[in-house]
């Protein structure tokens, strides 16, 4: 690991971090260190996969230049609803970065971006397979002004095989793994997850793949080109389901809330609502009859051991709501909850954001956005004893940060001029960027 006073690349941490707090005021600087001080990323993504990863990496300290193009920006920026003209769903994966708006179709833009990169840890894009290459910004043409970069690429079916030119997103994604013929209810139509699930791990496994990239970059001095696909990302998720594949030939069917090996482990409807109830072995089994005051049930022969309640799951599933559906939610899981078998309500999702414990925990939380004004957002899940891992700033407005990172790069002003009255550069709120620039 590096020493407390260097950054993951073995420079010394000011050199990134100490600029970005300050000439960017929405941008805090806190104690204690963040792990990835200093480390700098080039983000060319948009949409979900490739926003949710940078996010997480500047939470954890990274400084993450999010590379858009002009007028436009990212795609997901014009997604409603909308709070004076900014895009709050934008708002959400795209916190804690700054924005340089820069036209890569041209040859200045992309002698700009280069320039950026010649400074940069890490170059990340999820453009379809060759679009990078084309645009002169892929692994090899960076890997000219920057030797030991470390480039990761996100795309729907990857850089390889017979269907590396298709476009994907999430909702592709998900029904060529097979997601969504095992989720929903049994004999129902194909149901994809409640959320972007593909999306979400493609990000996830290149969080983690660049970690592992950086760690081998520090002990050997080599960069790394990481393909990552949204396919490739959900599948390696399906442990179980290929578990069972693989053992016994089992396709997975959908099955609602049920378990594929175990129950009780599923919703049961309650007075208004439903519980969930998890008494995924004979103990707990032994326990949930007490609280159901269903004691004869021990010695049923329908329910005796796993096997037999998972050939009687139909019969089971019926006695329980018989009993289930006489009282409320709130007293099910108190009355479970006292036996010692794991259980809980099934929540909308305002009311999940309400409920007392996910807001003790700190996963909402409040920032202020200079267009929006104060909003909500959902927190960093990892509570670390020692390390600050927290929401540093809103999401930029689009090209924020253009004039801001030029300068870092050496641009002189009148270049910089030149630039913006040329359209390579490119800031939605130029009266705003200047306030800012004038307030650092």
């Amino acid at each position: 690991m590096p020493d407390a006073g260097k950054t993951l690349d073995g420079r010394c941490g000011v050199c990134h971090s100490s600029h970005m707090t300050a000439s960017n005021p929405t941008i805090r600087e806190t104690t204690p260190r963040r792990p990835l001080d200093g480390f700098r990323v080039l983000d060319l993504t948009r949409f979900l996969s490739g926003p949710y990863c940078t996010m997480v990496l500047a939470e954890l300290g990274a400084d993450v230049i999010k590379v858009e193009q002009p007028h436009t920006g990212d795609d997901s920026r014009r997604m409603a609803p909308k709070v004076d003209g900014e895009s709050y769903p934008f708002a959400m994966p795209n916190r804690s970065k700054r924005s340089v708006s820069l036209d890569l179709k041209t040859d200045r833009g992309r002698e700009l971006f280069l320039a950026m990169a010649a400074q940069a840890d890490l170059v990340i894009e999820n453009f379809r397979p060759g679009v990078a290459d084309r645009l002169g910004i892929g692994y090899e043409g960076v890997k000219a002004v920057r030797e030991d970069i470390l480039y990761c690429s996100i795309s729907g079916f990857g850089q390889t095989g017979p269907y590396k030119e298709r476009p994907g997103f999430d909702i592709m994604a998900q029904g060529m793994v097979g997601f969504l013929r095992m989720t929903g209810e049994p004999g129902g139509r194909p149901a994809k997850v409640g959320i972007a699930v593909n999306d979400i791990a493609a990000g996830a496994t290149a969080i983690y793949s660049i970690m592992a990239a950086q760690m081998h970059r520090m002990a050997t001095g080599e960069g790394q080109y990481m393909d990552i696909s949204l396919v490739d990302a959900g599948l390696a998720w399906a442990v179980w389901e290929s578990g069972a594949y693989f053992g016994a030939g089992e396709v997975p069917q959908p099955t609602g809330t049920r378990h594929r090996r175990s129950t009780p482990y599923q919703a049961y409807r309650t007075s208004d609502g439903y519980v969930t109830i998890g008494a995924a072995n004979d103990r707990l089994w032994l326990r949930l009859l007490t609280a159901l005051d269903r004691p004869e049930w021990k010695d049923d022969p329908r329910f005796l051991t796993l096997p037999d309640r998972m050939a009687h799951i139909d019969e089971l599933e019926a006695e329980i709501e018989a009993i289930t559906s006489t009282r409320t939610t709130e007293e099910w899981i108190k009355t479970i909850d006292a036996v010692g078998v794991p259980c809980g309500p099934v929540l909308t999702f305002d009311e999940t954001l309400a409920d007392p414990h996910v807001v003790a925990r700190g996963m909402v939380t409040d920032v202020h956005h200079p267009v929006i004004g104060d909003m909500k957002t959902i927190g960093p899940p990892t509570k670390f004893s020692a390390l600050d891992y927290s929401v540093r700033g809103p999401a930029p407005w689009l090209g924020q940060h253009t004039a801001e990172v030029l300068r870092e790069i050496g641009t002189s002003e009148e270049d910089i001029a030149a630039l913006f009255a040329d359209e390579v550069v490119f800031d939605a709120r130029p009266h705003l960027h200047d306030q800012t620039n004038d307030e650092a």
